[in-house]
């Protein structure tokens, strides 16, 4: 089971969090100069969700607006309520927007970086019609404790009270979506939580995956602050670049002379840039994976073909394997729609990557590129950003998507 479609419950008030956000919804709290959404739906895109559909409620305008601003090709939908739903009605709503069998379910006030293929595994052993993703902590009094038994079925919900150790309901679920919305609600209002899990644990349907992931609540104003600390990324350091990092490079304006306004359709059209193949001998040297992700939309066009794409970066990595250096992978995004998950900025190649190449360390990646979709791509897959100014000398730092700026490829080398 593969879950692509996710549900994320960002219409809530926020009222602990009023004397720090008093004028946003706490979805959209500032985080490490980022609105705390903004980490939420990039955590689940890391693990292979490509749809969304945002649950909304109050100034749900605000974050529309912030999605439509600042992620234009993110395939999502908007389920607004007339009047609040609580969190149960505010899920069966959105559930009404999507025909997936199984959907995620997460919360846009919380951040729980878990393993997504553990949860669908529990599920699918136990067929429940919910799993919670469960997070151990060591002394608390914020959460309730819930309780499992060996064989991942949820058997108690705890009320909250100081625990030495526990595991808490870490707010994010994998739902039977068919078997939850045939269930005889009485109304369309009413808590996730205490009207559905807790009453449905006595049926032996609601299972537990448990996950040691980073997890953080900005409920309050003290988790809030520590969620700024944690997530706020370091500088980069290229001195600090050693075999357990990546590179990823977009290719035309990057490695080859680019055609603005065009592709390159032949190999013979294929020029490097400046410092040419040799510079990747000393990339090679630096970095342990060397990775191209290249949007081609000219493939999808029909302006050229796949087979002569695939020539045409032979060519390339033979030309660079002959001057001692190497290119560990090649991705490239075809599709012709915006919100293709693998057309950049949408993060797909990045994840593909992963995937292909497990020893890659994400929070040790550089991405770079000469256009802003390519710092994009970049920051949506948790990366460090580098942009060369070879076709727009415009560009100036400081810049939310980028970390540092060079002329081109062989300036960036000679810094490392």
């Amino acid at each position: 089971m593969q879950i692509k479609e996710a549900i994320i419950l960002a219409g809530g008030v926020g009222t602990r969090l009023r004397t720090a956000v008093p004028d946003l919804p706490k979805c959209l709290a500032p985080v490490a100069g980022r609105p705390f959404l903004f980490y939420v739906i990039n955590a689940l895109r890391a693990q292979g969700v490509e749809r969304f559909i945002f649950s909304l409620g109050y100034m749900h305008e605000e974050v529309e607006r912030y999605l439509h601003d600042h992620f234009p090709t993110l395939d999502y939908d908007c389920a607004i309520e007339g009047e609040p739903l609580g969190t149960g009605g505010a899920i069966l709503l959105s559930c009404t927007h999507s025909q997936a069998d199984h959907i995620l379910v997460a919360n846009g006030d919380t951040l729980f970086e878990t393993y997504l293929t553990d949860v669908v595994h529990v599920h699918e052993q136990t067929d429940a019609i919910c799993t919670l993703a469960l997070k151990p902590m060591e002394n608390f009094d914020r959460y309730g404790v819930v309780t499992v038994n060996s064989a991942g079925m949820v058997e108690q919900f705890h009320e909250k009270k100081y625990y030495a150790e526990g595991l808490i309901n870490g707010g994010i679920y994998l739902l039977n979506r068919k078997r939850f919305l045939s269930l005889p609600w009485p109304s369309t209002r009413f808590s996730f939580e205490k009207d559905f899990l807790e009453k449905q644990v006595s049926t032996g349907t609601i299972a537990g995956a448990i996950s040691n992931g980073y997890f953080i609540d900005i409920g309050i104003p003290e988790d809030f602050e520590r969620a700024g600390r944690d997530l706020l990324q370091p500088p980069l350091d290229l001195q600090a670049i050693d075999n357990t990092w990546s590179l990823f490079l977009d290719r035309d304006g990057v490695i080859n002379e680019d055609k603005p306004g065009s592709y390159i359709f032949t190999p013979e059209e294929f020029h490097f840039m400046n410092g040419g193949p040799q510079l990747f001998s000393k990339l090679a040297a630096r970095f342990g994976r060397i990775l191209i992700a290249t949007n081609q939309r000219g493939v999808g066009r029909g302006l050229m073909t796949e087979d002569t794409l695939t020539t045409i970066h032979n060519q390339m990595k033979a030309a660079i394997t002959a001057a001692g250096g190497r290119i560990d992978g090649i991705y490239y995004a075809t599709a012709l729609e915006n919100n293709d998950p693998l057309r950049k900025p949408n993060p797909g190649m990045a994840l593909l990557a992963r995937r292909d190449f497990p020893d890659i360390d994400p929070f040790k990646c550089i991405m770079i590129g000469n256009n802003v979709s390519d710092m994009q791509f970049g920051r949506n897959a948790g990366m460090y950003t580098i942009f060369l100014t070879t076709t727009n000398k415009e560009i100036r730092l400081p810049h939310p998507d980028i970390d540092l700026i060079f002329p081109d490829l062989a300036h960036f080398v000679e810094a490392l």
